[in-house]
């Protein structure tokens, strides 16, 4: 075996499921060249991995808005011809949609993927030369995980280990990241909750940092910090900043979102927040220091996160 490509384009929590594949290859070949396709918006993510040779960034978000300009299709072409200037053993789409399915197509090696009965979407398997029937039940980073290791022939049965790397930010003081922004309103956990976890979290000593991106995730999370003693709403940055941020943190409390998923991955202390989605199938995944509480229709309180950041491994 000399060389794989992985296609997992999206999104940010499903890309950082993905990464224990690359440490699953590497250490059953060391010398294997990796190359990933992902949306050029989360391209950092696989950067951070020391065993993925190239990143290979697609941007079908940004091209369905504009297929009708001629740039767009120049992008189009772009890609493919980078896409096709590697002859690859394998080429193994985890994502198991149409899009992802249709971009390992293009690509020049034996297709791999998920059987049409446990495809994200069941036409995706037509576009495989080889098909897997992974467990359903199982949780997203080991599915990831089985239908690479069926495709490769060897067994599923390795330590799990996200391999990434990230330089912790160097704080003056102990602080403890609060991922209070998600894509839905209905996974958010309540403003006074979060600002009753936080003044507790003071009188421990602990600073509390909140990342905001959009100007209303901003307005929240200033809302959130403005009733915490020494909390500071931080500008927007970088994955890879944001990683940095999550490396040096003390602890990690977070919603249902992909920076949550970036903490467990790195290693940190982690109490993932669930009030509108089941997380056992895509829950936070990474061993002991990363725990989640909640689920459909339930909501922790504040004193059950601060009791489950207490029981967490240092």
């Amino acid at each position: 075996m000399r060389s794989i490509l992985l296609v997992k384009t999206s999104s940010l929590g499903d890309v950082i499921h993905n990464l224990p594949v690359v440490s699953d290859l590497r250490r059953h070949w060391p010398a294997l060249a990796i190359d990933w396709v992902v949306e050029e918006s989360f391209a950092e993510i696989p950067r951070l991995h020391p065993g993925v040779r190239h990143v290979l960034p697609v941007a079908v978000r940004r091209w369905r808005k504009a297929l009708t300009r001629r740039d767009t299709w120049h992008e189009i072409g772009q890609f493919q011809r980078q896409l096709r200037e590697t002859c690859y053993d394998l080429v193994i789409d985890t994502q198991g949609l149409v899009k992802s399915a249709l971009i390992t197509r293009l690509a020049d090696g034996l297709r791999c993927g998920y059987d049409r009965t446990v495809a994200r979407e069941p036409l995706a398997a037509r576009f495989y030369d080889c098909h897997y029937a992974i467990p359903g039940t199982a949780h997203a980073v080991e599915r990831n995980r089985w239908l690479v290791a069926a495709a490769c022939g060897y067994a599923p049965d390795l330590p799990l280990r996200y391999g990434i790397h990230a330089n912790p930010d160097a704080g003056a003081s102990p602080y403890c990241v609060l991922l209070t922004a998600t894509s839905r309103d209905d996974k958010l956990w309540p403003e006074t909750h979060w600002q009753a976890l936080g003044q507790t979290l003071a009188a421990q000593g602990l600073r509390s940092l909140l990342p905001a991106g959009s100007p209303r995730e901003r307005e929240r999370a200033t809302r959130i910090a403005s009733a915490i003693p020494g909390a500071e709403t931080l500008p927007p940055s970088s994955l890879t900043a944001l990683a940095g941020i999550l490396a040096g943190a003390q602890s990690v409390v977070g919603v249902d979102t992909g920076l949550t998923h970036l903490a467990a991955a790195l290693d940190r202390p982690v109490v993932a927040l669930y009030v509108a989605t089941d997380p056992g199938l895509t829950g936070v995944h990474a061993g002991p220091r990363a725990v989640n509480l909640g689920g459909r229709g339930q909501c922790p309180a504040p004193a059950e996160v601060l009791n489950a950041l207490q029981a967490l491994p240092g």
